[in-house]
C-alpha cells in the first residue's frame, strides 16, 4: 500500500475531533489500517492516528519493538485501536521527551499519566481492554490526544524543554517519534 503523505502541524484537520467507527472489518477500514503501518513503518514512528493521513476517523495504531536506538524504551505491542477511551489509573503524571510525525524535527517534554486503562475494539470489532503504564501508557495517551485535535505542544508546560531535536540532544539519540 501507499505510503501516506501525513499532515503538519498547522494544517486545521488536525485540529479536529475524528469520528468513531461504526463498521469493523470492512476493505475500507483495512485498507487504511494497511496505509497507517506502512506509513508510520516508513517513517519509524512508535505510532500514527488516521487523522495525520487525513482521515478523520477514531482509529490509531501503535507498536514499538527493541532498539538499540532507544534502549531505555520498554516494548509495546502493535495495536489497533479503534474508538479508544482511556481511564487514568492514578493521578501520577511524569514528565517525558515526546516528538511526533506531525511536528518533525522537534521535541518537547510533555506531562502524562504513568498508569491508565484504554478499552476500545479491533479492526474486527472485538474488544480490547488493557491496564498499562510507563512508556506504553505515553504513547496511547500521545496516539489517543491527535483523535480529540491535541497535538503534544498544545500539553507542554514548560517551554524551555521543547525545541529542534538536533539542537536539543546534540551528540546523543534524540527521543523517538511518535
Amino acid at each position: 500500500m501507499p505510503i501516506k503523505p501525513v499532515l503538519r502541524m498547522g494544517d486545521p484537520r488536525l485540529l479536529e475531533v475524528a469520528r468513531k467507527v461504526e463498521e469493523f472489518g470492512t476493505p475500507l477500514l483495512e485498507a487504511l489500517i494497511r496505509d497507517m503501518q506502512d506509513t508510520m513503518e516508513a517513517l519509524d514512528g512508535a505510532g500514527l492516528a488516521a487523522p495525520q493521513i487525513g482521515v478523520d476517523l477514531q482509529v490509531v495504531i501503535f507498536g514499538v519493538k527493541r532498539n538499540p536506538r532507544y534502549p531505555e524504551a520498554e516494548e509495546v505491542p502493535y495495536t489497533v485501536l479503534l474508538n479508544p477511551i482511556i481511564t487514568p489509573l492514578t493521578k501520577r503524571m511524569e514528565q517525558g521527551w515526546e516528538g511526533c510525525l506531525s511536528v518533525p524535527g522537534m521535541r518537547g517534554m510533555v506531562p502524562r499519566f504513568t498508569r491508565l486503562r484504554y478499552q476500545g475494539s479491533d479492526q474486527y470489532g472485538k474488544a480490547i481492554d488493557r491496564s498499562v503504564e510507563g512508556f506504553h501508557a505515553r504513547v496511547v495517551q500521545h496516539e489517543c490526544d491527535h483523535l480529540q485535535g491535541v497535538l503534544y505542544p498544545m500539553r507542554i508546560t514548560d517551554f524551555r524543554m521543547f525545541g529542534f531535536a538536533d539542537v536539543l540532544f546534540s551528540g546523543q539519540a534524540a527521543p523517538m517519534d511518535e
